[in-house]
């Protein structure tokens, strides 16, 4: 019941404008920490500004990925990481990390994190998007607001870890 859920938003391809982060110990929220993040020359494509709403207006003057990591490191280092659709969070992260030479390995993670949908889809809940599993398990949501998305996944694993 102590673990970390992340959610990234992306800008364009795989260059994050938001983080959120829930540190859930015990299987109680303790700490939440969200940014946004300036991602590269602050491009973004038009498809992602209609999907959560942040713009470049929004991430002018915002810190860069470089200057959030220590924060993420911090929270995520050693941690059992969740995410819904790990597989897309985890490769924002390691991409970034790998664009400042940065090595995933030092972070002591998982090769593969915990996955919500996979879980839920386990469940025989369909569809899997975060916006429905929230619904059925009646957890409060502002989709596609990074710190919204990352406390619904950590509600929703640990009602997983209830066996709810």
């Amino acid at each position: 019941m102590t673990f970390t859920a992340i959610d990234f938003e992306t800008a364009i391809s795989f260059h994050p404008c938001s983080v959120g982060i829930v540190t859930v110990q015990d299987g109680i929220i303790v700490d939440e920490y969200v940014s946004l993040i300036q991602p590269p020359n602050n491009s973004y494509s038009p498809y992602t500004i209609a999907v959560h709403g942040i713009t470049p207006a929004d991430t002018r003057y915002a810190p860069t990925f470089l200057d959030v990591f220590p924060e993420i490191k911090k929270r995520l280092k050693g941690q059992i990481v969740v995410a819904h659709n790990e597989s897309f969070d985890r490769s924002v992260f390691q991409k970034s990390m790998a664009l400042h030479d940065m090595n995933y390995q030092d972070l002591q993670l998982a090769e593969k994190w915990e996955c919500t949908v996979k879980l839920y889809r386990a469940k025989g809940l369909k569809p899997t998007t975060l916006k429905d599993c929230c619904r059925v398990m009646n957890i409060k949501l502002q989709h596609h607001e990074a710190l919204s998305d990352a406390r619904a996944c950590a509600k929703l694993y640990i009602a997983h870890l209830k066996g709810v």
